[in-house]
């Protein structure tokens, strides 16, 4: 219903953020990523205006808001729920302990450690969130990709291994392996760290 809310921030504090928007206070539960790049002063007199992408759980017992400071982490939460077990609440913690780039290669790399060391998530939920997004990759392949997509591919070992684990981390995230090929060819991926190939190609993806 909102994709985003944009407005003043009238209250902050690390789970929660209100905004005010044409008089209207909108509470909305953040994560711990978005809470620490809210601006860092907040004041009667002058609020800041702040934008956040929304989503809107709607269960029996109420209606809930959840905000994002980006698209990424947005498209992040959409995914985890989708694995069985996992609600909002746990998908805020998850990304309260891990970027978007960071689950995306948590996952790829089966980190079950990582992902469980979230407030709440234990190995098993850990392990069935690994197993439930790395089976979105499940017949997926570079098909019909061409010379050039190719070349990029096999120019070394090792840029090869961080581009195909790059490709499967933005799959895991909902991109096709064509549509993150496009923009991974367009980032320098020898001299970057895994999780930052992955944070800059989505800020491309997004654009």
């Amino acid at each position: 219903m909102f994709y985003y809310i944009s407005g003043k921030l009238a209250y902050l504090d690390s789970n929660c953020a209100v905004i005010d928007a044409g008089g209207v206070g909108y509470k909305m539960t953040i994560t711990h990523n978005t809470h620490s790049q809210m601006p860092p002063h907040l004041t009667v007199s002058e609020p800041p205006i702040v934008k956040l992408y929304s989503y809107m759980a709607v269960r029996e017992d109420g209606v809930e808001l959840f905000g994002f400071m980006s698209e990424e982490e947005l498209s992040a939460f959409k995914m985890l729920i989708t694995v069985s077990g996992v609600g909002p609440k746990a998908a805020v913690s998850i990304l309260s302990h891990l970027t978007p780039a960071k689950l995306a290669v948590a996952v790829c790399t089966e980190d079950k450690k990582s992902i469980s060391q979230a407030n709440g998530i234990g190995p098993k939920t850990a392990a069935r969130i690994i197993l439930e997004l790395k089976d979105k990759l499940k017949g997926q392949s570079l098909g019909d990709t061409d010379d050039e997509q190719t070349a990029i591919i096999t120019e070394s070992n090792a840029a090869s291994s961080k581009l195909s684990d790059a490709q499967d981390a933005l799959a895991v995230l909902g991109y096709s392996r064509n549509e993150a090929l496009s923009v991974l060819k367009t980032i320098d991926t020898t001299t970057l760290e895994l999780d930052d190939i992955i944070r800059l190609a989505l800020k491309k993806l997004m654009r």
